[in-house]
């Protein structure tokens, strides 16, 4: 089959299976996951290997983008020690956690376990995103959440940089690669924001000339995510932050930029596409199962060994999050009462467990997977195990947005935590954050 029909095909399955997830009440991305997976064992099936340069130059800066553009500034600015704490100290603790249970364990040389661990500590932005949209939860989980998944991905991606040169080299460079870290995050916020401001003042200037209609201000915000996210890349630092940092950016002071007509029309058509998009994404995870399965064929691994190694990989990653965030979300808030410091109330144990569930892995994960070389360097050696990364990155992908996914709202009503959101509806009489 040609690409395009095979394309077309997927969206039909996208349509059928989000209408069956929403007759039985399900987030969407669990159902696509479930049905590609189904779907790639067919033997009419059409074969689709995902292209992670698709993932990350395509698919990935206009959700993001749409993410960050749809985030309340004031919120996530309150919240941002948390976020910052998940987006960044969690992974590294996620990474660092993998790498260990990956050579002590399995059996794996140092900079694999790395490498894994990065490519699995990030959770899935509109994993999370599409099921919080679906169950009653505080306005401060769905912050911290949403805030989280803006960032995390870039803190793993330079991670896993660092770790694709040390497989390379068998040496990690830790004070390099920590001023590398700062680089990469400071310059990608800066590319951002000076992207942003340059659209911004285009948008302003069409207004005041009148020379941009509705068709042509949508195409540039289109454009957007893609005008800061690939010159970022082209200079090595963080594509995925200089897009988050233009979302935010212009989201902010998006009601002096467009009025209520044009941002009716344009939230129509970033619905529309932010739909096809991560309909192709979950369905392609799905479909990725019987390639990889393919790859294992080159390795002496037994499967039942196989999957022991998925099943403590995916305790650790779900432990691993569970462990941080308890005591993330009270220490920091003690220590402030102890220095004397403004300080927030201690959050409800059942919010904060429900943060810790919320750990679904996704299509950066898979991607970054897709991405190892098959050889390394200038040797063309055979890149060590990278069948079984892409093996048990998704398992970790499967497990975490199928079963925690599947659970989360179980969790919620037996919590109470939706409770806890309903009485916060009703002493919140302060009016709703203005919003595009």
């Amino acid at each position: 089959m040609h690409n395009t029909e095979i394309m077309v095909g997927l969206l039909a399955a996208v349509v059928i299976l989000g209408v069956f997830a929403q007759w039985i009440r399900i987030s969407y991305p669990i159902l696509l996951v479930i049905g590609g997976l189904i779907l790639s064992f067919q033997p009419w099936a059409p074969k689709y290997d995902l292209e992670p340069e698709v993932v990350l130059f395509a698919i990935l800066p206009p959700l993001l983008y749409a993410a960050a553009f749809n985030t309340h500034w004031p919120a996530f600015r309150q919240q941002i020690r948390s976020i910052t704490l998940l987006a960044v100290g969690l992974v590294m603790f996620t990474t660092i956690l993998v790498a260990v249970v990956c050579h002590e364990w399995i059996g794996l040389p140092w900079p694999l376990g790395f490498l894994l661990g990065a490519i699995v500590s990030p959770p899935d932005a509109v994993a999370a995103t599409s099921i919080t949209q679906r169950v009653r939860v505080p306005k401060i989980v769905v912050t911290i959440l949403e805030g989280e998944s803006l960032v995390n991905d870039a803190t793993a991606l330079v991670a896993y940089r660092v770790a694709l040169v040390a497989v390379g080299s068998g040496t990690f460079m830790w004070f390099e690669s920590s001023l590398d870290f700062i680089k990469v995050a400071v310059l990608g916020v800066a590319i951002g924001l000076a992207g942003a401001w340059v659209m911004e003042q285009v948008h302003r200037l069409l207004n005041r000339t009148g020379l941009g209609d509705a068709k042509i201000t949508i195409t540039l915000t289109l454009l957007t995510p893609y005008f800061v996210y690939l010159p970022a890349e082209q200079f090595h630092v963080s594509g995925v932050l200089a897009v988050v940092s233009a979302g935010l950016y212009i989201g902010s002071r998006c009601e002096s930029i467009f009025n209520k007509e044009l941002m009716h029309e344009a939230r129509a058509v970033w619905e529309m596409m932010e739909f096809i998009l991560n309909g192709l994404v979950f369905i392609l995870i799905g479909l990725q199962l019987n390639s990889i399965l393919d790859d294992l064929n080159q390795h002496t691994h037994s499967f039942a060994k196989l999957f022991s190694w998925a099943a403590i990989l995916c305790a650790v990653v779900i432990l691993a999050r569970i462990v941080w965030v308890i005591p993330g979300a009270y220490l920091p808030r003690w220590m402030d009462r102890k220095l004397g410091k403004k300080y927030e109330p201690y959050p409800p144990l059942a919010s904060v467990l429900v943060v810790g569930w919320t750990g679904m892995r996704g299509v950066v994960s898979l991607a970054a997977a897709l991405a190892i070389p098959k050889t390394i360097g200038a040797t063309n050696e055979p890149f060590p195990e990278r069948g079984v990364l892409l093996f048990l990155t998704y398992a970790v992908i499967f497990v975490t947005l199928v079963g925690q996914g599947l659970t989360l709202p179980l969790l919620i009503r037996w919590l109470k935590v939706d409770k806890l959101a309903d009485a916060e509806a009703e002493v919140d009489e302060a009016p709703a954050p203005a919003s595009c």
